[in-house]
């Protein structure tokens, strides 16, 4: 097992990588006194949710179980948490755990946070895409018709269970989208770990025990880093979003029913990298190095042909990282090295999206 910490003063806590953490040891020294709520969903109750159940050996508990998918991360669904541990007549001393992908523990951090002004939650991400991101750094939220994860809070859990044996039993798609955000953390700011990605596709493909270990762990040391720096997203915390500005959009645009999470973020950072030539910011070959690793892990990198630009700008301009009317783009200068743009207005990306061919 390997173990980081995000150094947050009295919030700090730990993220455990390794197999086997499903266990009473594991998750116990991170509870409250009084009773938890598992939460998870339809796909991965029936895989692990006994597992931790178990784990929680004589702890009063309770369990909810959610429909899946990206469209039932809404304001409703937040409110059945909430309802629900109030029938429990749970009090400040409980905890949530969130057991499933990023939509869970979006949602169910975000009911921690709200639920007597904020309780204790847990996270045990069961997707490649949470262990490395969604599951790191106190994001939670849900999304709203209009856009993406528009209501929210920032509230860290108390610790992160990343059992890598639950990634045997993720589909393939599912695990490639993850792989997006992977990528991510070596484009916006470890040059070397791109290059490394580069060389070892392959293995991460196969799914080897080792390549996975040091891709996961590499990702949350870099996003561990970039919090503990920024936590509130005040300043270059925004760089985590590359890609998400263009992504975010195109899930929008397209319902959250046509695109996991990942394959847009990966269209999205082959969009910030061509934008960032396309502007004379970059040289090539930032956008074909961006776009054959993505294609190379079997990731989609062309925008949707049926979503006018002009639909997916409309769209960019409502993202939370906007500041009054500006554009707040996320785009490289190079491999490694990104940086926050407010440069560019609705009509330039307009002109930029209808003439990108991919």
């Amino acid at each position: 097992m390997q173990r980081l910490v995000i150094p947050l003063d009295e919030r700090s806590y730990p993220i455990l990588i390794g197999p086997r953490l499903i266990t009473p040891e594991h998750i116990l020294p991170y509870l409250g006194k009084g009773p938890v709520l598992v939460v998870s969903n339809e796909t991965v109750a029936p895989l692990y949710l006994q597992a931790v159940l178990a784990a929680l050996e004589d702890h009063p508990h309770s369990q909810l179980v959610l429909p899946d998918g990206e469209q039932w991360k809404t304001l409703a669904t937040w409110e059945r948490i909430l309802q629900h541990l109030a029938e429990m007549g749970a009090t400040r001393d409980c905890t949530l755990i969130a057991l499933g992908g990023g939509v869970i523990g979006d949602m169910t951090g975000f009911a921690a946070a709200a639920y007597m002004r904020g309780v204790r939650f847990v996270q045990i991400p069961t997707t490649l895409l949470a262990q490395v991101d969604a599951s790191v750094g106190g994001k939670t939220g849900v999304n709203l018709p209009a856009g993406k994860n528009l209501v929210g809070a920032f509230h860290q859990p108390a610790a992160v269970l990343i059992d890598t044996d639950t990634l045997n039993t993720l589909p393939q798609r599912e695990f490639l989208a993850g792989l997006a955000e992977v990528v991510k953390y070596g484009l916006i700011r470890d040059a070397e770990f791109f290059s490394w990605l580069e060389t070892n596709q392959d293995r991460l493909l196969q799914r080897e025990a080792d390549a996975l270990a040091f891709a996961i762990h590499r990702s949350c040391a870099n996003k561990a880093e970039v919090v503990a720096a920024d936590e509130r997203e005040q300043g270059n915390r925004a760089l985590l979003n590359l890609g998400h500005t263009f992504g975010h959009a195109i899930e929008t645009a397209t319902g959250y029913t046509r695109y996991l999470h990942g394959e847009a973020v990966a269209i999205g950072m082959c969009l910030a990298a061509a934008f960032s030539e396309y502007a004379g910011l970059a040289r090539p070959p930032l956008f074909t190095r961006t776009r054959d690793l993505l294609q190379g892990l079997g990731l989609p990198t062309t925008p949707p042909e049926d979503v006018p630009a002009a639909t997916l700008a409309a769209h960019m301009r409502l993202d939370k990282k906007n500041l009054q009317d500006r554009l707040r783009l996320i785009l490289l200068r190079e491999i490694g090295d990104a940086f926050i743009d407010d440069h560019y207005n609705e009509s330039q990306i307009i002109e930029f999206l209808q003439g990108h061919a991919g």
